[in-house]
């Protein structure tokens, strides 16, 4: 088995390649664990804590300043904590941001056809390009791209979990306000983060756990005039006034959404985390593509760092894989229910050694089977 001993206790732990909930930091969790039932001498658990306590204004406060380390956030952008997941946004994004009832969407997966469907509800959502007709295995060619001249924002989900695709190359929206979903590589290379209006995620796949949404908006985007309708719970400059504090947040999440923050500025930042990312990448795509049972889905140019989707050809097998490979401590391995075959999730928090136990067993799987 490839599961590995940590702690005083030798527990077992098994490599996680799950999609989302995923695999957080090990130095994170002993943290975490360590300050349970007291939290720096406070007597209690950040569960049990008030919001509004001293405790947990310190909490949130070095959350958002770590973040805007990070991704090097000046001071025109707003980091909101938020709940509700990526699918709120799906609705809260053309709620403030539809002024002229009007947006495109670029489609490339599920979920950017999600986001797409539901904007339709607020007015004039159009696809500006879509590769559904390739299976979502790329990113549809956006050198002439026919934006709207007069649409409020261009969307794009940036990674895409279910099919392994990645935006490479943001698209030229001719400054029309750039929104991108990046829930699962969110954090997980350097980005310009001017070239976007808004930049959001759930963090339950590369930040933390599930139950907080980070939304980093442009500050003129954010405005009191909204689609008549709008929840209060639903209006950025609600919750940009009240510093994410509107109502009681996920407290514990961001919690560790902070840990895991300071956490990646030990790892070098995002260039740091960049190149192991990278390097992890490189190992599990060079073993597909000289393999003569396993393959890859997606164009070469267009491939995750994060979701390596990958098939036998065979739907048997491709079972017969996942369950043994679960019976080795590789866990999580089973593709989307929407595409099947195989998909491992390779976020910051997967240790080099996790792919190669991942390779070893593909290679061995492949000389029993070919």
């Amino acid at each position: 088995m490839f599961g590995r001993e940590t702690g005083r206790n030798r527990m077992s732990r098994v490599y996680n390649f799950s999609a989302g909930p995923a695999v957080l930091p090990e130095e994170v969790l002993q943290e975490a664990a360590k300050e349970m039932l007291d939290y720096r001498g406070t007597g209690m658990s950040v569960m049990e804590m008030s919001h509004r306590s001293a405790a947990f204004e310190t909490i949130i406060q070095d959350a958002e300043k770590d973040i805007r380390t990070l991704l090097n956030i000046p001071e025109d952008y707003e980091v909101l904590f938020l709940q509700g997941g990526a699918s709120l946004q799906f609705a809260m994004i053309p709620m403030n941001l539809m002024k002229h009832k009007k947006a495109d969407y670029i489609l490339t997966g599920q979920w950017a056809k999600k986001a797409w469907k539901e904007a339709q509800k607020y007015g004039e959502a159009k696809a500006a390009a879509s590769s559904e007709e390739q299976n979502f295995s790329c990113i549809p060619d956006l050198s002439e791209l026919s934006a709207s001249g007069d649409a409020d924002y261009v969307y794009i989900c940036e990674n895409n979990t279910i099919y392994g695709t990645k935006f490479h190359t943001l698209p030229d929206t001719k400054g029309i306000p750039l929104v991108a979903d990046v829930s699962s590589c969110f954090l997980s290379e350097p980005v310009d983060i001017t070239k976007y209006g808004i930049m959001y995620g759930g963090v339950q796949k590369n930040i933390g756990p599930a139950g907080v949404t980070i939304v980093i908006i442009r500050k003129d985007l954010i405005r009191e005039e909204v689609l008549p309708g709008t929840p209060t719970m639903m209006q950025y400059h609600v919750h940009a006034k009240a510093g994410s504090l509107y109502n009681t947040p996920p407290a514990y999440g961001i919690y560790i959404c902070g840990k895991v923050f300071r956490w990646l500025l030990d790892q070098g930042g995002l260039p740091g985390i960049q190149k192991k990312n990278q390097k992890k990448a490189a190992l599990l795509y060079e073993y597909l593509d000289d393999s003569r049972l396993f393959s890859g889905t997606v164009a070469k140019k267009d491939r995750s760092l994060m979701n390596v989707p990958f098939v036998t050809g065979d739907k048997d097998l491709d079972a017969r894989f996942t369950a043994a490979a679960a019976e080795h401590g590789l866990v999580n391995l089973k593709g989307h229910r929407s595409v099947g075959g195989m998909r491992a999730s390779l976020y910051n928090a997967m240790p080099y050694e996790g792919v190669e136990a991942l390779v070893s067993f593909m290679e061995k799987f492949e000389k029993e089977n070919r």
